[in-house]
């Protein structure tokens, strides 16, 4: 029964994605700045900086856009990979890399952006 339990339980660690199960769907990004109440966009949504802004994690790179009048500029928010996704590696879980992919829960954005803006 216990060995039974203990396949079972191997099967499932194997099979899912750590960072699937571990992380969000999106990445939160601190977002400084030199001015306050500057209005940025990232994947046409709009928030105000300083501040944090939640980017959807995707497997491509991404742009935050200033768009305040007098500030515009746009900064690379560029795709890297979730530390806990690597967690699959180690156990040996081919099908929960996988499944990291296919969730796209495996990459992340910077934690932080700092943003300057000319006087």
């Amino acid at each position: 029964m216990k060995f039974k339990i203990l396949l079972v339980a191997a099967a499932v660690m194997t099979a899912s994605g750590c960072a699937t199960i571990l992380t969000e769907d999106t990445h939160q990004m601190n977002v400084s700045s030199s001015k306050k109440d500057l209005q940025v966009e990232v994947d046409n949504k709009v928030y105000t900086a300083p501040g944090i802004v939640d980017v959807k994690k995707e497997n491509k790179n991404k742009i935050l856009k200033v768009i305040t009048p007098g500030c515009e500029q746009t900064i690379a928010l560029n795709k890297e990979v979730e530390p806990t996704f690597f967690v699959n590696i180690l156990s040996g879980g081919a099908f929960g890399s996988t499944t990291d992919l296919a969730s796209e829960k495996m990459w992340r954005y910077q934690d932080s952006v700092s943003i300057t803006c000319a006087k």
